[in-house]
Formats: structure tokens, sequence, C-alpha cells
């Protein structure tokens, strides 16, 4: 419908434009439309052929949008797919750090002092050594 609205803006254009063409430029221009309104004419059933051959290749795939749904689909499992991995990397860290905590002598009440962190921050200071 759009090539169609196309089509006509420029008929009107061009029909507006005629006025100003010499009679001689008038007559080649209308024997090059009668030129390609023949070609036309000829080409038409060899495409309407490569459509309908076109339309045997879609394997049951009408809907005209399947290749973008597809994309899509693809594109969110991609994307579910990497939370999951980072998540269950982030549960691993979370694991090792609770099991070296619960494996240290220090009881879990010690690492809740602030006084520890700033002794732990005084002796691997670089004057310390």
């Amino acid at each position: 419908m759009n090539e169609e609205r196309y089509g006509n803006r420029i008929r009107q254009a061009l029909n507006h434009g005629i006025k100003d063409i010499s009679p001689a430029s008038a007559r080649r221009l209308e024997a090059a439309r009668h030129q390609a309104l023949a070609r036309q004419k000829q080409t038409a059933p060899e495409l309407v052929m490569a459509s309908n051959t076109r339309e045997s290749f879609h394997f049951g795939l009408d809907m005209p949008y399947a290749k973008q749904i597809l994309a899509i689909m693809a594109l969110l499992l991609g994307m579910w797919i990497s939370f999951y991995l980072d998540s269950v990397q982030y549960i691993s860290q979370l694991e090792e750090v609770d099991s070296a905590l619960l494996s240290d002598d220090l009881p879990p009440e010690a690492f809740m002092d602030n006084d520890l962190f700033e002794w732990l921050q005084d002796d691997s200071s670089p004057d310390s050594q």
C-alpha cells in the first residue's frame, strides 16, 4: 500500500512539472514509458513463479517475524544461562569463604570486632616489616 501511495506522489510531481518540458522531450519520455511498460509485462510472470517457489521453502514457518522471534528467544536463553552460571560461581565463592571461616581457630564473633580489622591492617602494613 505504501508503494502505491509513493508511486502516486511521484506521478503527481511529474505531472505538475510536465508543462516545463519541450514537446520533443515529451515524445521521447512517452516512448521510453511505453518501452518500460512492455518490459514490465514480460517480466511479471517470472516474478510470480519466483515468489511461489520461495514460499514452498518456508517449511511451515508462515509467520512473517519467525526469524526475529527465534533470534530473541535465543538471546533470552543465552542471557538466562549466563546469569545462572554467574550465580553458581558466586555461590561457590561464598561457600569457600564460609568453609574457610568455619575451619579457622577464631570464633565467628571475632570477625565482627572492629579491633581485629585494625590489628590486621596495622600488621600487614609495609612499615611493620
